[in-house]
């Protein structure tokens, strides 16, 4: 068949002739080059927490305190909830800061809650009015929350040397109560208890595989831990070891404890006491640091609750030194 006239040997296309883009999408081929990181991002969340860090650290920094951060694995990046009425009655008698108090609907009111709704006025702190069902939700399934709830921020740990600065600045014989593999907030917040209740100074728990300061917690110490400080030590251990040079001994309980608790010498001066987990006990590096190992006499079991065995040593210190003249 002729071709048509034209350009000679041409064949037309069925589809069109086809036009070329001419660089025009080349700029979105070539992407928008690596993804930043969350915390680099302003509207992630990891930035926001980045951005809390820092202008808590640069609060520190200002005030010259030395404070360990609770954000990330200690506790909600929102705070915490402190649940019962006398833990929340505690918390706002100790003036810690509060983002608002919750009070369920129709609750009955007594002398706890008009007292918690009368200081959450005084202070200018919001007082939400929810139903009970939401209050459940808030609190969680374990918590009994008796229908008033304290949202407070995210615990602020002491450092360990700034407890014990101010207990020498007493001029009194520091009682503290060091945990070691205690993952229980139950038991933290029975020992905070004890503590308060045994005039000692803090409590000292490890940064790594230890429990933290949480609702729990709170509840569990029906509000000592409004006035019983909380430290964190980024190495047990090596926090023990500075303890010692600084004239405080070291016991740790153990139930096959070389020296028995009753009489213990060495309770009249500069003081910790050293409580394990109830299934492993006293990590190896720990009991190789205490200048003593204590255990209580027992008999028709194999060991005591970690919070029980605080209690009970807690109970001889207090009274030996009350012997003392």
């Amino acid at each position: 068949m002729a071709n048509k006239p034209g350009r000679p040997g041409a064949r037309k296309n069925k589809k069109g002739p086809l036009k070329g883009t001419g660089g025009h999408g080349r700029k979105a081929l070539e992407g928008k080059g690596p993804t930043p990181k969350a915390e680099d991002r302003d509207y992630h969340p990891a930035a926001k927490r980045k951005a809390a860090r820092e202008r808590a650290a640069a609060r520190e920094q200002g005030s010259g305190t030395r404070r360990v951060s609770s954000a990330g694995r200690r506790s909600k990046e929102d705070g915490e909830l402190v649940t019962g009425r006398n833990s929340v009655v505690e918390a706002l008698r100790a003036r810690i800061p509060a983002a608002a108090l919750y009070i369920a609907a129709r609750v009955e009111v007594d002398d706890r809650v008009k007292e918690a709704l009368g200081i959450a006025t005084g202070r200018g702190i919001p007082v939400l009015e929810v139903m009970r069902p939401e209050l459940d939700r808030m609190s969680g399934p374990d918590a009994v929350h008796q229908g008033i709830v304290l949202k407070v921020p995210a615990y602020e740990y002491a450092h360990p040397e700034d407890l014990l600065d101010e207990a020498l600045a007493r001029d009194e014989a520091p009682l503290f109560v060091a945990l070691d593999g205690v993952t229980d907030p139950r038991n933290l917040g029975a020992i905070i208890r004890s503590t308060a209740a045994f005039g000692g100074n803090g409590i000292i728990v490890p940064q790594r595989r230890s429990v933290g300061v949480t609702a729990a917690a709170w509840k569990t110490s029906a509000g000592a831990a409004a006035r019983t400080p909380v430290a964190m030590a980024a190495n047990l251990t090596q926090t023990l070891k500075s303890f010692q040079q600084r004239g405080v001994f070291v016991v740790g309980l153990a139930g096959d404890g070389d020296v028995a608790l009753p009489g213990l010498e060495l309770a009249g001066g500069p003081l910790v006491l050293v409580v394990g987990s109830e299934g492993k006990g006293l990590s190896r590096l720990v009991t190789e640091t205490c200048d003593a190992v204590v255990s209580i006499p027992i008999s028709g079991i194999e060991s005591l609750n970690a919070s029980v065995a605080a209690s009970v040593a807690l109970y001889e210190v207090a009274r030996l030194r009350r012997s003392l003249p």
